[in-house]
Formats: structure tokens, sequence, C-alpha cells
């Protein structure tokens, strides 16, 4: 039983259950509000028919005692129009509760389902014009293409990978150098190299990038995989740690247009990306090298080291030949002049001994010449003792006289 009480007597009285089920089954049936008036006509009759019979009884307990019990009928009658007015105010006021729960569950669904239809307008209002601006963007782009020769749709990918980084060097990249590489030298070269560095110069990460497009003319279409042995090599030719292929070849490729896409398989540290993730492979790498860089400082530093070790063992080892060239250089010299002198000191001996030799001969010929006479002379020549012996005569006459 459910006890229902009339918020203006306080008074209760009870229903049952179906009775109280049955309330809010009409409350929410389409048929409510012809049982409610079907429900009120039988309470009025029952009531009528109730008033009756209770007319009937106490006319009856009126007829038994008249006048005795005169004032309990009046009583009771009065009971009777209470009840009957306490129950009309109960069943009121739960019809109106109910009929008010309904109103707020008919609004709220009303709602929920205007705001339903305002949601899918919206979201089909904004994919239509996402729709409509992805082929804007497409028929623009297949004009310009359309319009410009490879060459140009290169370098208009390369000024557009150039622009984005400088937007962003000042705030994210303040150490960084991105420029074309011009240096041709080894045969080839790439579009563009990067390299970040700490505030001490230690590297962080260096790659070289290259940019490939091709206009919807063009006759022979390329691949990505076409130009990724030269990269390697441009790469490897200027010491950079990674490389990187920026192209818009191979359009409808799913896995090109996947995202970036690394090709270690055929060559290391090579990654393939659209111009939208030019900048994230930058960051990327770069965030990933910087967890590196106090290895690379340490790694720098051993290597300082050994060319410190090696320069010593160098200039050591340069001193020891030079001197060794010096030393024989010298010794070789050295004994020439030795042997110049053993020369000379030969030579001179032969000078001496011949000197010594005509010492000999002079003292011989010295003596000689002391024992050279006049007789010894004019022996066995008589002319010169004639002239002699004239002589003589003559030098004796002089003295005479």
């Amino acid at each position: 039983m459910h006890e229902i009480i009339c918020p203006n007597c306080k008074k209760a009285f009870k229903v049952d259950e179906s009775g109280y089920a049955e309330i809010l089954n009409q409350v929410r049936n389409s048929e409510f509000e012809q049982q409610i008036r079907d429900r009120l006509e039988l309470a009025e009759k029952e009531k009528q028919n109730a008033v009756a019979l209770a007319k009937n009884a106490l006319n009856s307990a009126m007829q038994e005692a008249a006048s005795a019990k005169d004032a309990e009928i009046q009583s009771l009658k009065a009971k009777v129009d209470a009840n009957d007015i306490a129950q009309q105010l109960a069943v009121s006021q739960a019809v109106r509760a109910v009929e008010k729960e309904r109103d707020d569950l008919q609004s709220s669904l009303r709602q929920s389902e205007l705001e339903k239809r305002l949601g899918e307008q919206s979201l089909k209002d904004k994919y239509e014009t996402q729709l409509k601006d992805r082929d804007e963007a497409i028929e623009r782009l297949r004009d310009m293409k359309a319009r410009l020769s490879t060459k140009m749709v290169g370098e208009t990918l390369e000024q557009h990978c150039e622009t984005e980084f400088n937007r962003i060097r000042a705030t994210a990249f303040p150490n960084a150098f991105f420029e074309k590489d011009n240096d041709a030298s080894s045969g080839s070269k790439g579009d563009y190299v990067f390299r970040d560095s700490a505030e001490d110069g230690t590297e962080i990460v260096s790659i070289m990038f290259e940019m490939k497009n091709e206009s919807d003319t063009t006759a022979t279409k390329k691949k990505n995989e076409d130009f990724l042995k030269e990269l390697h090599n441009d790469r490897t030719e200027k010491d950079c740690e990674y490389a990187v292929l920026v192209s818009l070849l191979e359009s409808d490729s799913e896995l090109y247009n996947s995202g970036i896409v690394d090709v270690f398989h055929r060559y290391p540290k090579m990654y393939v990306i659209r111009p939208q993730f030019f900048i994230p492979i930058i960051t990327l790498l770069r965030n990933a090298a910087m967890k590196s860089v106090d290895y690379k400082k340490e790694l720098a530093l051993v290597k300082a080291q050994n060319v410190d070790i090696t320069s010593f063992e160098d200039d050591l080892e340069k001193f020891k030949t030079a001197f060794s060239k010096n030393y024989d250089l010298a010794s070789r010299k050295f004994q020439t002049a030795i042997d110049e002198i053993d020369k000379s000191i030969n030579h001179l001996q032969k000078t001496k001994d011949a000197l010594l030799g005509t010492d000999r001969n002079l003292r011989l010929a010295n003596n000689k010449a002391q024992d050279v006479t006049i007789k010894k002379l004019t022996r066995k020549n008589p002319t010169m003792a004639a002239k002699f012996a004239q002589l003589d005569k003559t030098d004796r006459s002089d003295d005479d006289s």
C-alpha cells in the first residue's frame, strides 16, 4: 500500500500497489487523459453510490434512532465530505507531479534531439568546409605545378622549407646552421645541410637534406628510391649524421603519405618525409641527439687527448727523422771533409817528399859545385884550357902594372 498525504489538510489516505501503478502508467500512457476522466467519472459514481448508500444507511439509522443519532449522522456526513475532498486533492497533486515529470522528459528529449541535429549539422558544415578548402588547395597546387617547370617546382619546395625553418630559427634553434650545400668538390652535393651545436661548440646533430618534387606534366615520373643512393653519398661526403629526403614524389603512395618513413633497410639513418613533417623531423632528431651530448663531449675530449698524444708522437717522429737526416747529411759532409783533409795531407806529403827530394838534389848540386875546379873543367877540353890560361895571363899582367 502507498500512503498519499494531502498537501492542504495534511490528511493521509492509502492507495494500493495496483492503483498507484495504474496512476503512473496512465500518466505515461497516451490515453492518460481519457483514463483520468473515466476514473474520475467512476470515482464520482462510486462516491455517489457510497453517498447514497451512506444516506440510506443514515436514513435507516435515523429511522431507528432519529433524534438520538441525528448529530452523529451529521458528523459522519462531514467526515465523508472531507475525505472526498482530501482524496480529490491528493489525486490532483499526484497527477500534476506526473504530468510535470512527463513534460520535463518531453522537453529534455526535444532539446537533446535539437542539440543532436545542430551538432550533426555543424559537423557536416565543418567537414564540407574542410573538404572544400582541401579541394581548392589541391586545385591551386595543381594549377601552380602545371604552370611551373620541374626545376622551379623543386626550388619552390626548397624555399618553403627554408622559410619554415627561418620562422622558428631564433627561438627553437639559435645555434643551428641551415644553408644550401654549395660544395660540389666531390662531384655532387645535396640541397641543404643542417647542423646544431651546444654553447661550447659540441655538435648535437647534423642532417643532409634533399628536396624533390615533380610537375604533373613531366614526361618521366621519378620515384623516391631513385635519389636515396646519391643522398647517402652526399651525407657521407659532408660528414652528416642523418639524411632526409623531403619529397612530393609518388603522391598516391600510402606508405609515404602516412608520415615519417625510415629507409634504414636501404641506407643507415635515412628518412623520407612529406613537407609538412620538415620541422617535426628536425625537432625529433635534435631532441633525441640532446640525450647523447654529454657522451659526445666526452668523446670529443678523448679524441682531443688522442690527437694531442698522436701529435706529440708525430712531432717526435718528425724530429727523429729530421735529426737522422741532418745527422746523415752532417756525417756525410764530415766524412767528405776528412777525405779531403786526407787527400790534402797526401798531397802535402807528396809536396813535402818532392821538396825533400829537391833539397837533396840541391845539396848534391851544391856539393858538386863546391867540388868543381879549373882543372876539372879544362880537363879533356883544350879550348877551355887555352881560354882559362889566357885569362890567367891577363890577370897577372894587370897585377904587375
